[in-house]
């Protein structure tokens, strides 16, 4: 029993399950690596340690496998797999088909092979700025750090800068690109009209009446290379061009003319504004007045003005309609004198629309002629002949 329980001091007993290795080491050398299974290892000194580790699609340490090719090139050649990445270069790394790792430039990882499929798919990134559809969706968790992803609308036009080069317009659709020891850049220029608002500052017409105008402008980019090229923001450079055409254009009219011409002061303004940006690839498709702010005592003048002549108007039509009545009842009575039978018919029409307004009618004939005698009477046109 003793020497049982002696022989057990001097063994080192270890277990290793699948999915594991262990380093077996003496004295911080490495002696082997134990398989799967039970391990009874004589060691009366004590000088053996193993280390167990899963090696089920897992990493080992390059420094310690670097150390371990130097000493066993052999035994870490049927372990391990290592990825090295060089300038310029990019690796995917998939476990058991399945991709897990990127690795970006001057990177160092090892892998267990012994119970993992290792792929590796390498990238030559200084070649081609683009990354595929396949490789794309194999690095969809990772891809941030080494890409740059955008998407161009059907309504928009894409602009690819490498380093701060001009390389291409992009079509519409989903784009990414390797940004590893480079600067990618995408500028996405809306090419639908655009409706800008300017709100002119305070101004001085002609005779000095200060006066505000908001105008509306309707612009679209039609080349949008040049656009970026010449001009840093559309909207802005926009503004301040209508802002001088339309103090132009107000300091050389008077009131009258700006609050009577605006059909030819908006005709002005879009020629003035479309010569400039005509070699900008900017179209300036419409431009108006949208409205006139004055102050309040001109305001208030300008509408006792208004008043005024819409009370003389007033009158003016009132007078040409009662000359016009008087005209026609001369006309009228003109044509009663000369025609006896006209002027009766006026009377009975005179005499109908009185009776329509008599509710009790008592006629009284007279002389016992009775009623037909007054009929008689009342609609007889002229008077008899005498004997």
């Amino acid at each position: 029993m003793t020497s049982n329980k002696g022989w057990h001091l001097l063994m080192l007993n270890v277990t290793v399950k699948d999915g594991e290795r262990a380093l077996l080491t003496r004295n911080g050398q490495l002696v082997r690596v134990l398989a799967p299974g039970r391990h009874r290892l004589f060691d009366p000194l004590h000088e053996l340690k193993a280390e167990v580790l899963d090696v089920v699609r897992s990493e080992f340490s390059a420094d310690r496998y670097a150390v371990l090719k130097a000493a066993r090139p052999d035994l870490a050649a049927e372990l391990f797999e290592a990825v090295e990445t060089k300038a310029d270069e990019i690796a995917i790394v998939s476990l058991d088909g399945r991709p897990v790792h990127l690795m970006t430039p001057w990177q160092v990882r090892v892998y267990w092979k012994v119970a993992t499929s290792v792929d590796v798919e390498r990238i030559d990134v200084s070649s081609d700025v683009r990354v595929g559809a396949r490789h794309l969706a194999m690095i969809e968790r990772n891809r941030s750090a080494v890409t740059s992803e955008t998407v161009v609308e059907n309504h928009e036009a894409g602009l690819l800068y490498v380093e701060g080069r001009l390389v291409e317009r992009l079509v519409p659709g989903r784009h990414a690109f390797w940004t590893v020891g480079r600067k990618i850049e995408v500028r996405r220029l809306d090419l639908r009209p655009q409706a800008v608002e300017i709100t002119a500052q305070e101004m001085l017409t002609k005779d000095r009446i200060a006066l505000r105008v908001t105008l509306t402008a309707f612009r679209k980019v039609v080349d949008p290379e040049r656009t970026v090229a010449t001009v840093p923001d559309v909207d802005a450079w926009l503004y301040r061009l209508v802002q001088f055409a339309i103090r132009e254009a107000v300091a050389g009219r008077t009131l009258d003319e700006v609050l009577s011409a605006k059909a030819a002061l908006d005709a002005e303004l879009r020629d003035y504004v479309r010569a400039r940006v005509a070699e900008s690839g900017v179209e300036v498709t419409e431009l108006g007045v949208k409205d006139v702010i004055l102050p309040g005592e001109i305001r208030e003048l300008v509408n006792k003005v208004v008043e005024a002549e819409r009370v003389a108007k007033a009158n003016l039509i009132r007078r040409q309609e009662e000359t016009a009545a008087t005209r026609s009842l001369l006309n009228t009575a003109r044509l009663m004198e000369e025609n006896p039978l006209l002027l009766r018919l006026k009377e009975l029409e005179s005499l109908e629309r009185l009776v329509e307004k008599v509710g009790r009618i008592d006629l009284h004939a007279g002389n016992g002629e009775g009623l037909d005698a007054l009929l008689t009477r009342l609609v007889r046109l002229k008077a008899p002949e005498s004997a």
